[in-house]
């Protein structure tokens, strides 16, 4: 079963993970996660991907974005909404 994690903007089903696009902007945070991870654009259009230092790039649907550990970066909300199948 999915569920919403307390402050986050997603929604988490295993190795998928939803964003809302009307959540509040704020909860787009800059983070830096614990392990490397590849993530797969499964749907959303004109959402963007911001690593720490680099100007944002679109995330396109079926391509896949690695994500060095300790690295800190944020997405930036879309058109619609993102799903996502993250592998670590």
């Amino acid at each position: 079963m999915a569920d919403r994690i307390s402050g986050k903007p997603y929604v988490q089903n295993g190795r998928l993970r939803s964003f809302d696009r009307s959540s509040d902007i704020e909860e787009f945070v800059w983070h830096r996660d614990k392990k490397d991870r590849k993530v797969k654009v499964i749907e959303g259009q004109g959402w963007q991907l911001q690593y720490n230092g680099d100007l944002p790039v679109e995330m396109i649907e079926g391509k896949e974005y690695h994500i060095p550990s300790m690295l800190y970066h944020r997405i930036i909300p879309g058109f619609n909404n993102l799903k996502i199948e993250i592998k670590e």
